[in-house]
């Protein structure tokens, strides 16, 4: 007779189940600012834009689930895959408005409602996107992660 030996994990610290709790919430920024663009987007391009977010996000929450199991290949696709590309991407419009001689004054000033509303989710967005990636490599889940098996 077998008899089935259980081995019980410890649950994430702290700091992993909050990553990924911002993972999910900069998930649901993108997917809001998604909908958000529909409107704006020349139809001939919302099919393919669509796709390829909802590809990203759909692996980004896998992914991060995956994390929380303690799967060390998923904190570094997670850290250089949307700490670092991702933020690329949120950051480089407004950067590039700004160097090319606009200012913050003038885009809140001639910025409509909808305008209001995905910068305010993008202010959401990339800090908690920023502070997931933070968090993933403080000393208790740099812990976490040695203990998981690759």
């Amino acid at each position: 007779m077998h008899t089935a030996v259980l081995v019980r994990r410890p649950a994430p610290p702290t700091e992993v189940r909050t990553a990924f709790a911002l993972w999910l919430t900069a998930v649901a920024a993108g997917a809001f600012e998604t909908a958000l663009m529909l409107g704006r987007v020349p139809a001939d391009q919302v099919a393919v834009g669509l796709v390829i977010r909802l590809t990203v996000f759909t692996a980004a929450v896998l992914v991060a689930f995956r994390m929380r199991s303690g799967a060390r290949w998923a904190r570094i696709t997670l850290a250089v895959g949307l700490g670092v590309a991702g933020s690329a991407s949120l950051v480089v419009e407004p950067l590039g408005y700004l160097l090319d001689g606009g200012s913050l004054a003038d885009a809140v000033s001639r910025a409509d409602a909808l305008d209001l509303v995905f910068g305010a989710s993008r202010t959401v967005h990339l800090p908690a996107v920023l502070t997931a990636v933070a968090l993933m490599f403080r000393p208790a889940a740099n812990a976490y992660f040695r203990e998981r098996p690759s």
